[in-house]
């Protein structure tokens, strides 16, 4: 009972994060890896994937609520998605992680760095036409980011909210908004391989699911409350957090 309250306190932290600038997976799968170290790594992938799904299908229907989605664009992102997570899943075993990592640090860098120099970015909204061109793009943000969320994972949220923000011109609030459809999308995707294999430890991912949900709908809560500057700091903070952890991967572990 203890594990499983620990495990409920991260879940509630990485719905919170993930709401609002993603990258809840960098609390919750290491709290379920080092808690749990006896279950069976796609125990815990799966686990995970099911908690994180809940609470990021509650984020989405709180954000559709509050704020005016451009389903023109999101839903060919979210099409893509779905299709090229499973793609990505059933390439893990042929891209070797340590050459993944150290290309996913650098983005992140790069990320960091821009977001950082570019004081106004995401804290206003451009209103940009919707036309064939974006809407391509759309498909090709969806399907890059789908496919790295099933070959790799940690930070998909958060590529998604800096792209929207640079390519779209959305401002953080409506960036995390499009961001957890598309994620729902790679995650019923995952769930649709994790499920029927038997891979969902349903006694911990049902009370994770609990406290994921009540998480996101503080995180949101807090997003839509404090505004995009707010939730811009929040994105460099997680940014950097990432780059601390997979640059401890690389170089030390």
């Amino acid at each position: 009972m203890l594990t499983i309250s620990l495990l409920c306190l991260f879940a509630f932290f990485a719905g919170l994060i993930d709401a609002a600038v993603g990258g809840g997976g960098l609390i919750q799968l290491p709290a379920l890896f080092n808690l749990m170290p006896n279950m069976a790594s796609t125990s815990l992938l799966g686990t995970n994937k099911l908690a994180s799904a809940c609470g990021t299908t509650f984020a989405a229907r709180s954000f559709v609520g509050k704020v005016h989605i451009p389903w023109l664009l999101v839903l060919p992102a979210v099409a893509s998605a779905f299709v090229m997570s499973f793609i990505g899943a059933a390439a893990v075993s042929y891209v070797p992680q340590q050459v993944v990592r150290p290309m996913v640090l650098v983005l992140i860098i790069i990320m960091a760095i821009y977001t950082f120099i570019k004081k106004d970015f995401g804290t206003t909204r451009e209103a940009r036409p919707i036309g064939p061109r974006e809407r391509v793009l759309a498909i090709v943000i969806g399907g890059a980011i789908g496919f790295y969320d099933g070959l790799f994972g940690p930070g998909t949220g958060s590529f998604l909210i800096f792209l929207f923000i640079r390519v779209f011109g959305f401002d953080f609030i409506l960036a995390s908004a499009c961001s957890k459809l598309v994620n729902i999308a790679t995650n019923v995707a995952a769930l649709a391989f994790f499920i029927p294999a038997g891979h969902v430890v349903y006694a911990v991912a049902a009370p994770m699911a609990v406290c994921n949900i009540l998480g996101a709908l503080t995180g949101t809560w807090i997003a839509v409350r404090r505004g995009a500057a707010f939730v811009r700091i929040l994105f460099l903070v997680l940014l950097v957090l990432l780059i601390v952890k997979l640059s401890y991967d690389i170089f030390f572990k």
